[in-house]
């Protein structure tokens, strides 16, 4: 146990000093959703409730976790090209140790995010000022944890060059599968049952509610709380059984 938890502790160190040493790609991955917040708020809350800034700093901070699946998947897609992956298949560490490295060096950067988009939010309109920001931050790693296994399968299963077409799409149905940017009113059916059991639209109401409150805890936290969190556990298994010895290169 004591030489698993050096292992993980050496493991994290480096990938996390690997994401510092990307400022452009991290001021990417925070700057951009900051000025759709601002940008969006300022323009259309006055004409739909989904630009509100308790619904649109919520949803934006979910979005912005989108675009950590492909940090997460450039990361180890790289990685897998410079043959980094290969020794550490060779070393004592554990696949789960590996995995673990990489997600758990970029949790915080999710927290990171998710504190700023509320910061800005309530700088911007400080109604939404309250304690309920804590749970809705604690809610945010949480939904974080999803993205981040998502970029590990995706940099497991692709190349440099190819990582980019594969994380767009999980972008862009965190886009429009999470009803953040227009109300579901006249929306198929099919296509609100598909948002229904999908992660994307879980997750963004898991961390609206979070910060809203609810009169139906059941319904309106635990069970977006569980599909989401079903959907990590799935994405990290598969990241699992693909980031195994004879994958990379």
């Amino acid at each position: 146990m004591t030489d698993s938890l050096r292992r993980l502790r050496v493991l994290i160190r480096r990938n996390a000093l690997e994401i510092i040493r990307d400022p452009l790609s991290l001021i990417f991955l925070i700057g951009m959703p900051l000025v759709m917040e601002v940008l969006f708020y300022a323009i259309f809350h006055k004409l739909t409730a989904q630009f509100e800034m308790k619904y649109l700093a919520p949803g934006i901070a979910v979005f912005a976790q989108s675009f950590t699946t492909l940090f997460a998947g450039l990361l180890i897609a790289v990685d897998r090209g410079s043959a980094f992956l290969t020794r550490l298949y060779v070393s004592p560490a554990r696949p789960f140790e590996i995995t673990l490295g990489y997600a758990l060096a970029l949790i915080p950067l999710a927290f990171v995010q998710s504190v700023l988009f509320f910061a800005v939010g309530a700088v911007v309109d400080p109604s939404i000022l309250s304690f309920s920001i804590v749970p809705a931050v604690l809610a945010c790693v949480l939904t974080s944890l999803f993205f981040i296994g998502a970029g590990i399968l995706l940099g497991s299963v692709c190349t440099e060059k190819s990582i980019g077409g594969a994380a767009s799409a999980l972008i862009a149905g965190q886009s429009v599968l999470s009803g953040m940017w227009f109300p579901l009113d006249g929306m198929g059916e099919g296509v609100v049952t598909a948002m229904k059991v999908l992660p994307f639209r879980n997750a963004t109401l898991l961390v609206q509610n979070a910060l809203n409150g609810t009169d139906d805890p059941r319904a309106d936290i635990a069970v977006p709380l569980l599909i989401v969190l079903a959907y990590t556990a799935a994405v990290f298994v598969l990241a699992a059984v693909f980031s195994r010895p004879g994958r990379d290169g």
